[in-house]
């Protein structure tokens, strides 16, 4: 997380993309299917955008639902925010107040669409 030795709230975002994946995939990135150079970030990065549900929780949305398609597209965009937390370069990730914007973004989306 601190690749390059310092600590920073840029840390702080990575841990919190990280916490994203695990949510919406309801995996761990310590799950013994991680081995390798198969990580948690690189599972959900190699998922999107068509191969999303192999990798997220079947209780949080299943193509029975109701705007199934809609939800799923809010869900790849927590995943793409999620992983924009997650670059490696602690300069290229997007800040907490950019994070909050978008995640009150796609609130509305999935409101507007689903409510």
């Amino acid at each position: 997380y601190g690749l390059e030795g310092l600590v920073s709230t840029r840390a702080d975002v990575y841990s919190f993309g990280i916490v994203m994946m695990e949510t919406v995939s309801r995996t761990k990135p310590s799950d013994q299917m991680f081995s390798g150079d198969l990580s948690l970030k690189k599972w959900i990065e190699d998922s999107l955008p068509n191969a999303t549900l192999h990798v997220i929780d079947g209780n949080l949305i299943s193509p029975e639902d109701e705007n199934f398609t809609h939800k799923l597209e809010c869900v790849v965009q927590i995943m793409k925010l999620a992983l924009n937390c997650c670059r490696e370069c602690p300069g290229e990730r997007i800040n907490m107040k950019d994070v909050v914007a978008e995640i009150k973004k796609i609130k509305h989306q999935l409101s507007t669409k689903v409510g």
